[in-house]
């Protein structure tokens, strides 16, 4: 299984909890949840799915919450061998 798959999964293990909730509630309890449980890593992933794959595969409650999911910045790779001087 790979690593697109298991978040969407992920994802959408967490939307089908708050479906059960009011419809109002639903993408802010989405977002808390993986604001807060979340790592940047794991978020970025989630943002490459529904910028560059529209969504797909992903819970409609979890595309109603991705405006309150916070963005993590670009990954920076560390610098080129500074320490070879």
């Amino acid at each position: 299984m790979s690593n697109s798959t298991k978040l969407v999964r992920m994802a959408n293990q967490i939307a089908t909890f708050f479906n059960t909730q009011p419809e109002a509630e639903g993408p802010k309890g989405v977002a808390n949840h993986i604001n807060r449980y979340w790592e940047p890593r794991m978020r970025r992933q989630l943002f490459d799915l529904i910028d560059n794959h529209a969504g797909i595969g992903l819970d409609p409650l979890v595309m109603k919450a991705a405006p309150l999911i916070r963005r993590p910045p670009a990954e920076v790779p560390p610098p080129a061998a500074a320490a070879n001087r």
